[in-house]
């Protein structure tokens, strides 16, 4: 705490800088809200600053109070000096200790929680937009950047001296090319410099496995890739830093020796007040990954694991907690509603111990701003902030400073405004050193990325038909059936694509969006692929076909089904109703798969592409994994690249291929 001489200094110079000639109106008031005392004593300048600015009383106004005791200490100071200086009479002096000590001023401190998820090594946000009719934001309104994501935090710092910044997983993985091509080191050291304190990890930190994701934290270059440790170029340290802030991952679990991979939690002590952030990683990492990747990690249940951390973290004398998990759910409607919200989270927070607090979530890109019940039946904040650094969600949490307790919490998602359309008292300014690094990691990666690899008639998207297919899903299964149908490539008839690996959508200049110019360059291409995936050529029998298909609404798939994208010649019907059918039931049409119009025999053996993800059984498709007389083949980005080569202007897929029926008679 500043000396007193120092502080009454510092208001005062703020004051004036503000104001020639203080306006003190009133009486002088302690404290804030329902529990503001009142005195009796006339609000009067000193040095042209009013009593109530002089008493640091507020949060907003800069009070960081360990407790009460601490408080009425500072005002008898405070109130003494006035005394003797003549300022207020022996009966004012009086007046404002008494309701000093009435207030309850030091009792409660408050704490600024500042949230993402799901940014994916998102730097430039040149590029990026977000929309929500229910809350005004125009479609394609600029929003995100790490610089403008950090000036953000500045504001929000700026109101409240506690304050803590917090990811809740996939920080990296999937990430634009002037991220991935540097193996997500931009998205690391931009974040440093952001002021990142946690991030939980995620599932798309394991997209280059286990060591790989060590080194992100703990830093070096990478073993064999010479586009690492760019830090002389981009003005950055050499090698590369690693991440100052820590990863935490407590239901993740070396099998060999039962520790966790990273911390299970982190604390931050607020003026006494300490605060747990727990960080979890989504317990089906392990089939939404490349298996090789956590080959040997466990990936324990979530709720499970922050209640086995509680007992642990009261002996520490820790009473208020904050889950940081990467796993989310749906609610459509406005950034900040709940309306009908479903999905993992749900029944994650529904057991979860009463000592936890909030509840930051992820993975699922939706935004929502809930209140649902833990174990105890206690309704507790859960939020998250979509994707892509487009949206930040500020959290003010009060703590009890005698019990520790969080005793109220308000949270709010706020658009990471670039260009201010919403209107902004304070507009968001990019933090310059941050928008520098990206600027140098674009010109490297520039020649790459802007090359020209093809053309589009029209917008090709991700939107799917009722049946689950999308117009990008069949121009990606196309070339990689291409790629592999030849019979030194593999002899394939039919290949299938996952749509999780299909992460953006390809824009034409007359689209109603209004982006684009037709061309594709190969950063935009390598955005709609990211993985680097290589593709595989397995034999499948008929009956293993079937046997997939229905995989694709088993058992622990998403209720939406995980519909897998298929080329050219190949069909089939399905009375699957996303989010209303009951998984694991059969519902695919007997006779209705066909290739070329002729159905597929059950007894016959087919030879199907798929990239190296699906081989290994990824997404829950095991039945990849039993295909026989494997052939490796082309990354799949390059597939894709020589199928806009050889066929440009590409047109969007007409999804006709997988058809959903009501019945299958």
């Amino acid at each position: 705490m500043l000396p007193l001489k120092s502080l009454v200094s510092l208001l005062a110079g703020l004051a004036l800088a503000g104001s020639a000639l203080a306006d003190c109106a009133g009486y002088v008031t302690i404290g804030e809200g329902a529990t503001q005392v009142a005195t009796g004593v006339v609000n009067k300048t000193v040095n042209d600053v009013c009593l109530n600015d002089l008493i640091v009383d507020t949060g907003a106004e800069g009070a960081n109070y360990g407790n009460h005791g601490e408080f009425v200490a500072a005002l008898e100071k405070l109130v003494a000096s006035w005394r003797k200086d003549g300022v207020v009479t022996a009966g004012e002096a009086e007046a404002l200790l008494e309701a000093g000590a009435e207030s309850d001023v030091g009792k409660t401190i408050r704490v600024r929680v500042i949230a993402f998820n799901d940014f994916h090594g998102n730097i430039d946000g040149a590029s990026l937009s977000f929309d929500s009719t229910a809350d005004g934001i125009p479609p394609r309104t600029p929003a995100g950047g790490v610089d403008y994501m950090a000036g953000l935090v500045r504001q929000l710092k700026a109101g409240s001296p506690n304050s803590v910044v917090v990811s809740a997983g996939d920080l990296i993985g999937a990430s634009p090319l002037n991220s991935a091509l540097f193996h997500d080191e931009p998205a690391i050291e931009t974040m440093n410099r952001l002021g990142l304190d946690f991030n939980a990890v995620g599932n798309h930190e394991f997209d280059e496995g286990r060591d790989e994701l060590l080194r992100m934290q703990y830093g070096g270059c990478h073993p064999t890739d010479s586009n690492s440790c760019m830090g002389n170029t981009v003005g950055t340290p050499y090698p590369f830093e690693g991440a100052a802030f820590k990863f935490l991952a407590a239901n993740v679990v070396d099998s060999a020796s039962g520790n966790t991979l990273f911390p299970a939690y982190g604390i931050k002590d607020f003026k006494g007040v300490p605060v747990a952030f727990i960080g979890m990683t989504l317990e089906n990492t392990p089939s939404i990954v490349t298996p090789s990747g956590v080959a040997g990690l466990e990936f324990r249940d979530e709720a499970d694991t922050v209640n086995g951390l509680i007992r642990e973290l009261r002996k520490q004398g820790i009473r208020s907690v904050v889950v940081l998990v990467h796993e989310g759910g749906f609610a459509p409607g406005s950034i900040n509603g709940c309306t009908g919200v479903s999905g993992p989270i749900v029944d994650i927070v529904g057991r979860l111990d009463d000592e936890v607090d909030l509840v930051v979530s992820g993975h699922t890109h939706w935004a929502y701003n809930c209140r649902l019940p833990n174990g105890a039946g206690r309704a507790i904040p859960v939020t998250s902030a979509a994707s892509f650094g487009r949206l930040m969600t500020n959290i003010d949490l009060t703590l009890d400073t005698r019990t520790r307790n969080v005793v109220a919490a308000v949270a709010e998602n706020r658009l990471v405004d670039r260009n201010n359309v919403l209107g902004a008292a304070e507009p968001i300014a990019p933090v310059a050193e941050i928008g520098a690094i990206v600027v140098n990691y674009n010109a490297i990666a520039a020649p790459i990325a802007n090359r020209v690899i093809g053309s589009i008639t029209a917008d090709i998207t991700r939107a799917v038909t009722a049946a689950g297919e999308s117009a990008l899903g069949d121009v990606i299964a196309d070339a990689q059936l291409e790629a592999t149908r030849a019979a030194a490539k593999g002899g394939a008839v039919i290949a299938f694509m996952n749509p999780g690996g299909i992460r953006a959508d390809l824009r034409h200049a007359g689209s109603p969006a209004g982006e684009g110019d037709g061309n594709i360059t190969y950063g935009e291409a390598f955005t709609v692929q990211p993985f680097g995936n290589t593709l595989v050529v397995k034999t499948l029998t008929g009956q293993q076909i079937y046997d997939l298909l229905e995989q694709q609404w088993a058992a622990g798939q998403l209720s939406r089904g995980r519909i897998l994208q298929v080329s050219e010649g190949f069909a089939y019907r399905h009375t699957f109703v996303p989010d209303s059918s009951a998984l694991g039931g059969q519902y695919v049409c007997d006779g209705s798969v066909t290739l070329n119009g002729v159905p597929i025999d059950k007894s016959a053996s087919y030879r199907v592409t798929m990239n190296s993800f699906l081989a290994s059984g990824g997404d829950r498709f095991s039945v990849f994994d039993q295909g026989t007389e494997q052939l490796g083949g082309d990354l799949d980005l390059d597939a894709l690249e020589a199928y806009f080569t050889a066929h440009s202007p590409v047109p969007p897929g007409l999804r006709n291929r997988i058809l959903q029926v009501v019945s299958c008679d």
